[in-house]
C-alpha cells in the first residue's frame, strides 16, 4: 500500500515552512537533509573548480580537447570499476564506497601538490580525474534521492533539494577565495575529502528514513540491502534496450556539446580579456557565484511549483529554447559581455530546471536503471559527448575562423536538444500515470 506521504497534500495540512518548501508533514527533515547532503558534494566540488579551469587555459586553448578526450577515456577506464563494484556492494554502501575512496584519493593528490606545488603533470591529471569525479559523485548523489523519494514527492521536492547543490556551489567558489592563501592548495583538497566524508551521515539518515516509511522509492520493491545483478557494461545494455533510457541519452549529448561549445568559447574569450591566471580565477569564480545565487532562489521558489502546475516537460524544453536564442546573439555578438549573459542562463537553467527534471526522469524505474544506466549515461555518454562535440567544435573553427560559424552549429544542437526534451517529458508522464495505477489499485 502507498505511503500517506505520498498522497496529495492540502495546503492547510503544512505549517508556514512546509507551505514555503512545498513539503509535506513528515518531509520537512528529509528534504533538508537532502538538501546538506548536496551541499557538501557541491562545496567539495566548487572549491576546486576554479582551480582546475585556470590549469585547462594555462595548458593551452588549442589543447583543450585533448584534455576533454583524456576525460572520456579515463571514464571508459573508470565504469567498469564502478560495475565491478555495483555487482558486489548492496545499494545502502555503494555510495559510502565511491564516496570514501574518492576522498582517499583527494588526500593523495593533497600530498602531491603539498611537495611540489608547481607539478604540471599533477595539474593534468588533477584536471582530468576532477572532471571524472565530479560526474560519478554527483550521479550518484541523485541515485540516492531517486531511491529514497517517490515520484511524487521528487516533482515537489527535487527543485529544493538540489537547492542545496547551488548553495554549495556558491560557498566552494567563497571558501576557495578565502582560504586558499592560509591552506594552500593541499589544503583545500584536504577540506574537500573531509565535506565529502561528510555527505555519509545524510546518506545514513536517509536510508534509515525511507525504512521508517513502510515502502521502498522503486516501482519493483528491490531491497536496498542487496547488490545489483548484472555484467559491468549492464549499464550500457540497459541503454541500448530501452527507447526511452535512449532518449535521456540523446538529450545528455546534446547538452553536453551546448556546454562544450560554450565552454570554449569561454576559454577563448576570457584568455583575449584577461590575461593573469589570478584574474582569469576571479571572473570564474565570480560567475560562479552569480550562477548559484540565482539557481538557489529557483530552486527553491519556482522549480517545484513549475513541476507541479506544467509537467517535467517544461523543464526540459525552456533552457535548450533559450539556448537557441542566445547562440543567435553570440553569432551577432561575440563579445565578452553576451558571452557571459548566455554562460549564465545556461547554467542556471541547467542546475534550476534541467537537472532536477532529468532526474526525475529516473524515479519510475528500477533500481539497476537508476544506478547502472543512469550513471553510465551521466559518465560514459555525457563525457562521450563532450570528447566528440570538442573535436566537432575544434573542426568547425578550423574552417572558419570566425565564431559566427560555430555559433550557429549551436543553434541547431540546441533545437534538437529542445525537441528530444520534449519527448522526454510526454514520456516521463504517461511513465508516471503507469506506475500510478497499480498503486492505486493496491490501496
Amino acid at each position: 500500500m502507498a505511503s500517506e506521504a505520498a498522497a496529495p497534500l492540502r495546503p492547510e495540512d503544512r505549517g508556514w515552512i512546509g507551505r514555503l518548501l512545498v513539503a509535506g508533514p513528515g518531509e520537512l527533515l528529509p528534504v533538508l537533509m537532502g538538501f546538506l547532503l548536496f551541499f557538501l558534494v557541491f562545496a567539495s566540488y566548487f572549491m576546486l573548480r576554479p582551480v582546475r579551469e585556470t590549469f585547462g587555459i594555462a595548458g593551452g586553448v588549442n589543447n583543450l580537447q585533448w584534455l576533454f578526450l583524456a576525460t572520456f577515456l579515463a571514464t571508459l577506464v573508470v565504469l567498469p570499476v564502478y560495475g565491478w563494484l555495483s555487482n558486489r556492494v548492496p545499494r545502502r554502501r555503494l555510495l559510502a564506497v565511491c564516496y570514501g575512496a574518492s576522498a582517499v584519493t583527494l588526500i593523495g593528490f593533497g600530498f602531491v601538490l603539498l611537495f611540489d606545488p608547481e607539478d604540471v603533470w599533477a595539474g593534468r591529471v588533477f584536471y582530468v580525474w576532477l572532471s571524472v569525479f565530479n560526474l560519478f559523485v554527483i550521479s550518484l548523489a541523485w541515485s540516492l534521492m531517486a531511491d529514497v523519494f517517490q515520484p511524487e514527492q521528487a516533482k515537489r521536492l527535487f527543485g529544493q533539494i538540489a537547492a542545496g547543490a547551488s548553495l554549495g556551489g556558491l560557498a566552494g567558489p567563497l571558501l576557495s577565495t578565502a582560504l586558499v592563501a592560509p591552506l594552500g592548495l593541499a589544503g583545500l583538497l584536504f577540506l574537500s575529502a573531509a565535506m565529502l566524508l561528510g555527505t555519509l551521515l545524510c546518506a545514513a539518515w536517509l536510508f534509515r528514513w525511507r525504512d521508517r516509511q513502510g515502502w521502498t522509492a522503486t516501482p519493483t520493491g528491490e531491497s536496498a540491502d542487496r547488490a545489483m545483478r548484472g555484467s559491468v557494461i549492464a549499464g550500457l545494455t540497459l541503454v541500448l534496450r530501452s527507447p526511452y533510457l535512449l532518449g535521456i541519452a540523446l538529450f545528455v549529448i546534446l547538452l553536453a556539446s551546448v556546454s562544450t561549445f560554450l565552454y570554449f568559447e569561454q576559454a577563448r574569450l576570457v584568455r583575449a580579456t584577461f590575461p593573469s591566471r589570478v584574474q582569469q580565477t576571479q571572473v570564474f569564480g565570480t560567475i560562479d557565484a552569480v550562477v548559484q545565487t540565482l539557481t538557489i532562489l529557483i530552486q527553491v521558489f519556482v522549480t517545484g511549483r513549475l513541476t507541479r502546475r506544467l509537467g517535467v516537460g517544461v523543464l526540459l524544453t525552456a533552457v535548450p529554447l533559450g539556448m537557441a536564442v542566445g547562440f543567435g546573439a553570440l553569432a551577432l555578438a561575440p563579445t565578452f559581455g553576451v558571452l557571459v549573459a548566455v554562460m549564465v542562463l545556461r547554467r542556471v537553467g541547467e542546475y534550476a530546471l534541467v537537472r532536477p527534471g532529468r532526474e526525475m526522469l529516473f524515479t519510475t524505474v528500477d533500481a539497476e536503471t537508476k544506478y547502472k544506466a543512469k550513471n553510465a549515461i551521466d559518465t560514459v555518454v555525457y563525457r562521450g559527448g563532450d570528447a566528440v562535440s570538442s573535436w566537432i567544435k575544434t573542426a568547425v573553427d578550423a574552417v572558419s575562423s570566425s565564431p559566427v560559424a560555430a555559433m550557429v552549429v549551436g543553434v541547431a544542437i540546441a533545437a534538437g536538444w529542445a525537441a528530444t526534451g520534449y519527448a522526454l517529458g510526454r514520456g516521463a508522464e504517461r511513465g508516471e500515470r503507469a506506475s500510478a495505477r497499480p498503486e492505486q489499485a493496491a490501496a
